[in-house]
């Protein structure tokens, strides 16, 4: 007897994703069950706080409303349910505003609440009186420092208060700030009957959940081998389909553009990857390094093998505090010789704005960047230099008051006519704002009991569960058991000089100040060089001109990975950072330009097994050939 299997697909990773992913997920061919949808950022808390300071009514992500209310109808006639965290700091108002909607429609709609997570009108207290320390979880700094200026406070649920809102049989389920993987695996736990204590499934409920967390980048969206995505147009958003053992299948709706392969789907692992032995939550932690991937089909991958433990009693909290103000802006230069010019506007400029500030009495701007855009402004010294025939010329500054930063905006336009020739206006003075800032810090689970409501076309809010228990699991993040290097490749016979990405594709992202890159073999055999030959130190010396801190490399063999931590390499991360890539998107391409020399049958084991029995594989074949392939998406 075949197995059950439950279909849940993603139509959104970030507020202000492509509004017509949900849409496109609910009329195509594949039929659903659960739709998840997320909205929150640890920056978008403190949006959302600032709104509903303004009006009690609002504090939610006013675009879902949008994107659902034309499709409500559809959803009610085809089953599909919808989790989301659209409900910010105000689910109560969200899911209110549905229910309106469905009754405009005739439609009877039942919407339920998960809250409980706002902390910030109780984080006072709990930290002088309750003796929470809220200590940053990354830097151990004292919370003293900001607790006056914080103006968000979230605390991150999993997935249980939301297994205990589908009890209720809604329609739609609206959160707060649970966590990006929660609002899948609770959809998981629901309908399988899973239990807490069941570690590895949980486990891969995870792993399903990032990769279709964060929409299309697991369906060819920010895929290195872009090229081999035949369509972007009418983008397929991700689609897992789960069975009660834990084993699932990513996939799409067939007849949409995108690409699901084993490719996307490592990409998509690796992304804003940590330690990938514990891979913390409030359900499970989970073992990256354990995930088993293979291509079943054309767009259908298997998932399987993931390994989990249990989970902490804390949870995490993000917290959002006032840290003064930034501003940046920029004039572009023309040749020839423009980077020349560049250089000589950023010598002026900067001379003008430490002179005035001077002059005022002011404290000086020592948080400050330039960047040359057009002249290897992401990628830095591991590109060539090119002759840059125009370069966008971008000044940033950050400071704890604004009168710095307004000597900075009134200097700006007055460069256009003050320099070397050639100058392109691309707006007036630059605009000061705030800056507010990410504290993550953690805190006993006890103190942050969820909540779960219910609403209908009564529109009558009635409470289902006053407080959701958290199991007491006693559970610790397991120590590092060192994933052990996989056989050495031998430097024999012909040896080859290639770009890195000939043999690997790579996918960045940001936790805080520190960047991490997954670096991905092309086959097994280019993992196996790559673990003996790409090492956290070679990675330092590439990156020493951003990355400050230092850099921990761990492997990943199920995905034929190396995941890279440069710590200190965004400018403080988040809102504070002055560069133009403050989550560290672009580092892996970077990465990928470095040239290495390594043994021709390295570079001949990307090839598919069927050329080789073919006789394919000669010496003569040239990295360019190799190329050519992999853009065509033969290899």
């Amino acid at each position: 007897m075949s197995q059950k299997m439950i279909r849940i697909a993603n139509a959104g990773g970030y507020w202000g994703d492509d509004p017509y992913a949900l849409r496109r997920q609910v009329y195509g061919s594949l039929a659903l069950n659960y739709i998840t949808i997320d909205f929150l950022a640890e920056i978008t808390m403190s949006i959302l706080q600032k709104q509903r300071a303004k009006d009690p009514q609002l504090g939610y992500a006013r675009d879902f409303i949008t994107q659902v209310e034309p499709l409500l109808m559809e959803l009610k006639s085809r089953g599909i349910r919808i989790i989301t965290n659209a409900g910010g700091v105000n689910p109560r108002a969200c899911a209110m505003e549905l229910c309106l909607a469905a009754k405009r429609q005739g439609i009877d709609l039942k919407v339920a609440v998960v809250e409980g997570d706002d902390i910030q009108p109780k984080i006072a207290d709990l930290f002088s009186q309750q003796g929470v320390p809220f200590r940053n979880m990354e830097t151990n700094e004292d919370f003293q420092k900001v607790i006056s200026k914080t103006v968000a406070s979230n605390v991150y649920f999993g997935a249980l208060p939301v297994v205990e809102a589908l009890k209720s049989n809604p329609d739609i389920v609206v959160c707060g700030r649970v966590t990006d993987t929660g609002i899948t695996t609770a959809a998981l736990i629901h309908e399988f009957g899973w239990s807490t204590l069941d570690y590895n499934k949980l486990a891969h409920g995870i792993v399903a959940s990032h990769l279709i967390e964060c929409g299309a980048q697991a369906t060819g969206g920010n895929f290195t081998d872009w090229k081999k995505v035949k369509s972007y147009e009418n983008m397929g958003y991700p689609i897992v389909e789960c069975l009660d053992s834990g084993e699932f299948f990513l996939t799409k709706h067939p007849e949409q553009g995108g690409l699901v392969s084993a490719q996307t789907a490592r990409e998509q692992l690796l992304y804003e990857m940590g330690e990938p032995q514990s891979y913390l939550t409030p359900d499970v932690i989970a073992d990256f390094s354990s995930i088993q991937i293979e291509d079943v089909s054309e767009n259908r991958v298997r998932v399987y093998g993931v390994k989990g433990t249990a989970p902490t009693d804390l949870l995490k909290v993000s917290i959002a505090y006032n840290d003064g103000f930034k501003t940046s802006g920029s004039i572009i230069i023309s040749g020839p010789d423009a980077f020349e010019k560049a250089k000589l506007f950023e010598d002026i400029f900067w001379s003008k704005v430490d002179k005035e500030i001077k002059l005022a009495g002011l404290q000086p701007i020592v948080h400050r960047h330039t960047e040359f855009i057009g002249a290897n402004a992401t990628h830095g010294p591991l590109t060539s230099t090119a002759l840059a025939q125009e370069v966008l010329l971008k000044f940033s500054a950050g400071h704890a008051s604004k009168d710095p930063l307004q000597v900075f905006r009134k200097i700006l336009p007055a460069l256009i006519l003050s320099g070397p020739c050639g100058v392109a206006v691309t707006g007036g003075a630059p605009v000061i704002s705030e800056v507010v800032s990410y504290w993550p810090a953690l805190m006993p689970q006890h103190h942050a009991p969820a909540q779960v409501l219910l609403v209908d076309q009564s529109l009558e809010m009635k409470v289902m569960k006053s407080e959701v228990q958290w199991p007491q699991t006693n559970g610790v993040p397991p120590a590092s058991y060192g994933v052990p290097l996989p056989p050495a490749v031998a430097n024999i016979g012909e040896m080859v000089s290639v770009p890195l990405w000939l043999i690997a594709h790579a996918r960045s992202g940001d936790k805080g100040d520190t960047s991490n890159i997954g670096l991905i073999g092309r086959s097994e055999k280019c993992y196996q060089w790559l673990a003996h030959n790409v090492t956290a130190e070679m990675v330092k010396n590439w990156f020493s001109w951003v990355c400050k801190g230092n850099v921990h490399r761990h492997l990943v063999p199920g995905l034929w990975s190396l995941n890279f931590l440069l710590e200190a390499s965004l400018d403080g991360g988040g809102t504070m950072s002055l560069y133009i890539d403050a989550q560290g998107k672009t580092l892996s391409q970077a990465m990928l330009r470095h040239i290495v020399t390594l043994p021709h049958d390295v570079l001949m084991s990307i090839l598919p097994h069927e050329r080789a029995q073919k006789g394919e594989l000669t010496k003569q074949l040239t990295h360019k050939d190799l190329q050519k392939w992999l853009w065509k998406g033969e290899a």
